[in-house]
């Protein structure tokens, strides 16, 4: 059994000014995204190293050959300015291999990151609103994520492992979707539900079946969380979904079938729906009155690659 053994720093936040925009973006039918200007960079990272030169520090207390987590926090921002990409997937290899060519006793790297987002505001401009290139808001919205594995064999260092993501996207649907059919025994007490309004708690991970294009350097190879998300509700807008297993299928089924160059996509969704109090209300035609559900909620979990888009398409 393999040992664990790591330490490093988190909550390590980088703002750089005026990166490499990203330009070289695949066009896609549900997304009007087109690229960043990358103005405002920003990610905060978190880095955990490896290396067997490590255990003496835990065993005897021997810090010869620990790097201080603070000296590790002034690395990552140091080398934020050296940068010289557009992707967070890029700058979160780039720093790790720094790590292993630096420091010869590290082994391995672990590191990922949360990019922060800043949307662009639009600002009175000769007659019209242009987005203003000074002036940025915080967003507070769902975040893409990274996350990289660099590892030390022999001379030489290579990439192991990585992970791109969309954390915290939050989609409600106020009618058009359902929930039926299931298994009823004496713990069922969920009525059946032919139109219901759905509201989703969304994380999607993809990985490239080569990671040059996470780099954001081959041509549309560069998949960006903007146009994820953008396909996400745009197939929740137009599927009438039987269930949300159902709905993360398509929707999985959409990211594969527009980005070939992604080899896996995976899911975790929550079910948040709204508790009904109101189902008429005088007056009205369709409206309701809900509120937020009790504490105990649904997810659901899955993962699809390639071998289920085929699959898909041989059954049409």
């Amino acid at each position: 059994m393999k040992r664990t053994m790591s330490y490093g720093k988190a909550d390590v936040w980088v703002y750089r000014t005026y990166a490499k925009p990203l330009t070289v973006i695949r066009n896609i039918p549900e997304s009007t995204f087109s690229g960043r200007n990358n103005i405002l960079f920003g990610i905060n990272v978190k880095v955990a190293v490896e290396g067997e030169a490590f255990f003496p520090s835990f065993k005897d207390g021997d810090n010869t050959l620990v790097v201080a987590t603070d000296s590790m926090k002034n690395f990552i921002l140091k080398h934020a300015g050296d940068y010289q990409g557009a992707t967070q997937e890029g700058f979160l290899e780039f720093v790790a291999q720094r790590f292993l060519e630096t420091y010869s006793h590290m082994t391995g790297i672990q590191i990922s990151g949360e990019q922060i987002s800043f949307e662009e505001l639009p600002v009175p401009t000769n007659g019209s609103f242009e987005p203003s290139p000074l002036v940025f808001r915080y967003s507070l919205n769902e975040q893409a994520g990274a996350s990289i594995e660099v590892t030390r064999e022999k001379d030489e260092i290579i990439t192991t492992n990585h992970l791109s993501s969309l954390k915290g996207l939050k989609l409600i649907k106020v009618k058009g979707s359902s929930f039926y059919g299931y298994v009823k025994d004496e713990y069922t007490t969920l009525p059946e539900s032919h139109d219901r309004p759905l509201f989703i708690f969304l994380n999607i991970d993809w990985r490239y079946s080569d990671l040059e294009d996470a780099r954001g350097n081959t041509p549309v190879g560069y998949v960006a969380a903007e146009q994820v998300r953008d396909i996400a509700y745009t197939v929740f807008h137009e599927e009438n979904s039987p269930s949300i297993q159902n709905l993360i299928y398509r929707i999985g089924t959409r990211i594969l079938e527009r980005f070939p160059q992604l080899a896996e996509v995976r899911f975790e969704s929550n079910n948040r729906t709204w508790e009904t109090i109101l189902d008429e209300i005088p007056a009205s035609q369709e409206g309701k009155v809900f509120t937020e559900p009790r504490p105990p909620y649904g997810f659901q979990c899955f993962s699809m690659t390639r071998d289920d888009l085929e699959s898909e398409e041989a059954s049409k």
